[in-house]
């Protein structure tokens, strides 16, 4: 069970830190996609951006959320 974040008397939800771990990941792979001349073959390329930004969020709240 994920579990909020203490700070300062505060609590904050986990995904303040999972969606910057998962948007850095999907940036990353933009870069590629971009750098290998991929990025042409996408027909939507922001539902794809979207959907690959969810699918890394969905992967880092998996692989690191308790």
């Amino acid at each position: 069970m994920l579990e909020e974040l203490a700070l300062g008397g505060l609590l904050f939800s986990p995904l303040i830190v999972f969606a910057p771990v998962a948007f850095l990941l999907a940036i990353v792979t933009r870069l590629i996609l971009h750098k290998l001349n991929l990025h042409q073959k996408i027909w939507k390329v922001a539902w794809f951006e979207v959907s690959l930004f969810v699918c890394y969020l969905a992967l880092v709240v998996y692989l690191f959320g308790r």
